[in-house]
């Protein structure tokens, strides 16, 4: 099976964490964020991932390379401007003659995708989503189908009381390739508001597969992407095929100089090369990535530290998500604080 993910946006709904990463380089444990999506798509068959890149596409290519230490097959596919969703996948077109999975690089799922493919097929669809429930859809795209999972219509951010449905489009498709003659060339074409729409008017058999209760979610916020770790670390979701994290954990604190009065939780992962001084404390559920200094007396907790992060004597981090290179200074106080790339407070 080939697979397309969408990569190609700018995460600016992520920003400051993306001036300088793009969002699928952002670390989930320590682990890019497309890593731990290689593996979950390797443990469903899916073998040859075709990327579609526009901002900062260098750093992904220098890090994965064609995908053979991961196992895979990679295909990069180049846009000068944006095209949307499904003009990006227009876009990689040459690559897809046959039924292929497009994935929404912004979500973190353990969907079962055996059997989301097992049913497109039982069900002979054109295209077929993925459907999740939320407990307020008015902040989605909400879809609507019949006892035979046929899709009726879409609902974009309905108001509250106005729909039946709380099942939202979860960014996962199916498509056969005969999708891609509805898409026009290099032109701005997106999958909710024009080819969805426009496959329900042709009469093509457009399907919705419920996913109740597998993980998922929405990862494009700073607070999202904080709630993730609290999930992973928390065992809320079975994808993290990538990372075991209490054996990570262990072995790098092996790996790092941990002062003997400091006091580290269980939920916690601290990379290679990290330094935790006298008296300080990394309570649960915190990351720290290769690099970081933790100076007497400080206390960090439910944070994210990229690498190279240094925490001055006394001074808290809660809530907070730090990027690569930051600095706080002795004393301070930092809570629900987001910083981009060599930033100091």
């Amino acid at each position: 099976m080939k697979a397309v993910i969408l990569i190609g946006g700018k995460g600016t709904r992520l920003r400051p964490l993306t001036y300088s990463t793009p969002k699928a380089m952002v670390p989930v444990l320590n682990h890019p964020f497309l890593e731990h999506m290689f593996t979950y798509l390797k443990s469903h068959g899916i073998d040859e991932v075709i990327l579609t890149l526009c901002y900062l596409p260098d750093q992904i290519r220098d890090y994965f390379g064609y995908g053979e230490k991961m196992g895979i097959q990679l295909t990069y596919v180049m846009e000068t401007s944006p095209l949307g969703t499904a003009g990006a996948v227009k876009n990689a077109a040459e690559h897809l003659n046959d039924t292929f999975f497009v994935f929404n690089g912004d979500i973190f799922t353990d969907m079962d995708l055996t059997a989301m493919l097992r049913f497109h097929r039982e069900q002979r669809a054109t295209a077929t989503i993925a459907l999740t429930p939320v407990d307020d859809p008015s902040a989605f795209g909400v879809v609507e189908t019949d006892k035979q999972h046929k899709i009726q219509r879409f609902v974009e951010k309905p108001k509250p009381g106005t729909i039946k449905s709380n099942m939202i489009n979860a960014g996962t498709y199916i498509l056969e390739p005969g999708v891609l003659e509805y898409i026009p060339h290099n032109t701005p074409f997106m999958f909710e508001h024009h080819l969805f729409p426009l496959l329900l008017e042709k009469e093509e058999l457009l399907t919705g597969y419920p996913s109740p209760e597998g993980y998922w979610l929405d990862t494009g916020t700073p607070s999202k992407y904080l709630q993730l770790h609290q999930d992973l670390l928390g065992g809320k979701c079975r994808n993290i095929a990538t990372v075991d994290t209490e054996v990570n954990s262990r072995n790098n604190r092996s790996k790092a100089s941990i002062h003997s009065t400091a006091r580290i939780g269980n939920k916690v992962i601290i990379g290679d090369n990290c330094v935790a001084e006298r008296d300080s404390e990394i309570k649960n559920i915190t990351v720290l990535g290769k690099g970081c200094h933790i100076g007497d007396g400080a206390i960090i907790e439910n944070s994210i530290l990229w690498q190279n992060v240094y925490v001055g004597q006394h001074s808290t981090v809660k809530n907070s998500i730090l990027g690569n290179n930051c600095i706080i200074g002795n004393g301070v106080t930092a809570n629900n604080l987001v910083m981009g790339d060599n930033e100091r407070r």
